[in-house]
């Protein structure tokens, strides 16, 4: 396979759009989906164009169509999506040393316009291509922003000519939500916060009567995740020579590393 060579000819816009063309294509199922959701879930046209650039998160968006369907407490909603969306503030962080002299006006449009898949198509670019500028990273996001809005609003638009049964938005945002989590199911300390969550997730919800118990029983199975994660890398060095304690204690599902490769 032959090397692309950039035409020195082509504008620099044209370039970024074919770097981010293959995710905003991907966005456009997605994006259609969510806008009609939202439509569902009592969202107008306006109201899903400003929420998309707003909050420009498609499980964010998901979730708030998920939560008013049940007609849950706002409190409840801003609490979810503050935990939800809190993983930016660490996407964030990891880019923040190639944004150094920037404006706070150009970090600000910067940080509201990230997301998960556009901040992964900039990191690779900033730690592959020493050409790849903080304006191009913008435009990235930019462009994939577009897509993602017009998708939502062409997905309000189908919406609103069709009747869309609200059993179906219940049965699709479930659905959506169990296949984000066996995705996460990499490791057995994940697949223990899960089962403790959903127990936590009941116990609450019989005790308080409200969705509020879904934040505690969120809150409460992570601190008990990670206080287990700590205990077995600070308190156990022999971990590595049990099978077991390495598949428990690994909870990104990253590789095992060299040493422990030699411990097998």
């Amino acid at each position: 396979m032959t090397k692309e060579v950039n035409d020195p000819s082509t504008p620099n816009w044209m370039k970024n759009l074919k770097v981010s063309m293959p995710l905003n294509l991907s966005y456009i199922p997605i994006g259609l989906a969510c806008g009609i959701l939202l439509h569902a879930a009592g969202f107008n046209t306006y109201l899903t164009a400003l929420v998309s650039i707003m909050i420009f998160s498609g499980g964010a968006q998901f979730l708030i169509a998920s939560m008013l369907v049940i007609e849950a407490p706002l409190l409840s909603i801003v609490l979810m999506l503050f935990f939800l969306e809190l993983r930016y503030a660490f996407l964030g962080s990891s880019l923040s040393k190639y944004l150094q002299g920037q404006s706070n006006r150009f970090t600000f449009l910067f940080a509201a316009s990230l997301n998960d898949e556009n901040y992964a198509i900039n990191y690779l670019k900033f730690s592959t291509d020493k050409k790849w500028t903080p304006s191009d990273a913008l435009q990235v996001e930019h462009y994939s922003l577009l897509f993602w809005t017009v998708s939502n609003i062409i997905g309000s638009f189908i919406g609103s000519a069709l009747h869309i049964n609200l059993t179906i938005v219940h049965f699709a945002l479930t659905a959506l939500f169990i296949y984000m989590i066996v995705m996460q199911l990499k490791s057995l300390l994940k697949l223990f916060v899960m089962v403790i969550t959903v127990g936590f997730a009941i116990f609450f919800m019989l005790l308080i009567k409200s969705t509020l118990g879904l934040v505690a029983s969120t809150l409460l199975a992570s601190f008990i995740g990670y206080s287990i994660e700590s205990y077995i890398r600070k308190r156990n060095p022999k971990y590595r020579k049990n099978r077991l304690l390495r598949l428990f204690k690994n909870p990104a599902g990253t590789p095992m590393d060299e040493s422990d490769e030699d411990d097998k």
